[in-house]
């Protein structure tokens, strides 16, 4: 599934408006750097076709970029080539099932810090670029939350963080024209200041992304009205991750509907076996057995793909 961005909105090939319906696939980001594998659980055709039984059309990938690079003292086993080969293989399938990858910069130098580095981030974006850059069933997802930062270091960079311009930048003098997802402030909990202080993109592809969980500041109908729907006014907005630590569903069964209105994206956090308060997690098994979480989230996508 080819996805550009037209106005505010995703399209396909066909011209079509999608909406990115999906969930997050966690363990990418740290079981390389742990030293114990390149993922936490499975990650084959079957898992994925389990995901699909959730009427799903994106899964949402966090990375490492130590183990991309081959940095830090990752181990050789589980980094550079093999790192980067294994997922090529998820995305690869991923994309045979029909679902779209979204590849997201989740952990950095030392873990997930405040804002991409300016030492390896941008190497990072260059390498995954260039990898796939024949690829337009991919996004990118820069960064996944900065915080504690202005909106001026957001953009531009600041010390040893890199902004999202040079990120951006980075991506499209390596070659990739995918669409590229840009969390906001107060881990991407916060778009106040997103239209203003947007990167510029020769091409016109940009996305905001958003983050909202129950424990969140932005966790009302009315800052989602002032905060949230105004950029998706102006740009695509995905919520790359949704979720609730009560492992019930009654927050995100009114965030749902309301982003359904307003012709917002969304992914689940997260398609795991992980305890559903803590994690999230949606599933309690990888044949996709909900969670108490899960089921509200597997129910509301069943009843608009019903609909």
């Amino acid at each position: 599934m080819a996805l550009v961005v037209s106005g505010n909105h995703l399209v396909n090939g066909a011209g079509k408006t999608v909406r990115l319906l999906g969930v997050n696939r966690s363990g990418l980001e740290y079981a390389c750097v742990q030293g114990w594998g390149f993922s936490d659980g499975p990650v084959d055709a079957a898992s994925i076709a389990a995901m699909t039984t959730w009427n799903v059309n994106a899964v949402r990938i966090p990375l490492n970029e130590s183990c991309w690079l081959g940095i830090n003292g990752v181990k050789t086993r589980y980094s550079g080539g093999a790192y980067r080969s294994f997922v090529k293989g998820f995305v690869d399938r991923l994309n045979a099932a029909g679902l779209v990858a979204i590849l997201d910069l989740h952990w950095n130098a030392n873990g997930q810090e405040q804002m991409p580095d300016a030492a390896h981030s941008p190497a990072f974006w260059s390498s995954v670029a260039r990898t796939f850059r024949g690829n337009r069933s991919v996004i990118f997802d820069l960064y996944n939350e900065p915080h504690d930062v202005s909106w001026k270091c957001w953009r531009d960079g600041c010390g040893r963080w890199a902004g999202m311009q040079r990120l951006v930048s980075a991506v499209r003098a390596a070659g990739g024209r995918q669409p590229l997802m840009l969390g906001g402030l107060a881990w991407s909990n916060d778009l106040s200041g997103w239209l203003k202080w947007k990167p510029r993109d020769p091409l016109h592809q940009l996305i905001a992304s958003f983050h909202l969980y129950n424990f969140n500041t932005c966790s009302t109908q009315a800052c989602w009205d002032a905060t949230v729907k105004p950029v998706a006014a102006v740009v695509p907005v995905v919520t790359g991750e949704l979720g609730e630590n009560d492992c019930a569903h009654g927050f995100i069964d009114a965030y749902m509907p309301w982003a359904d209105a307003a012709g917002i994206s969304y992914l689940g956090w997260t398609w795991d076996t992980w305890d559903c308060r803590s994690g999230p997690a949606l599933i309690s098994g990888y044949d996709g057995t909900p969670t108490g979480f899960g089921a509200g989230f597997r129910a509301h996508l069943a009843s608009l793909h019903s609909g």
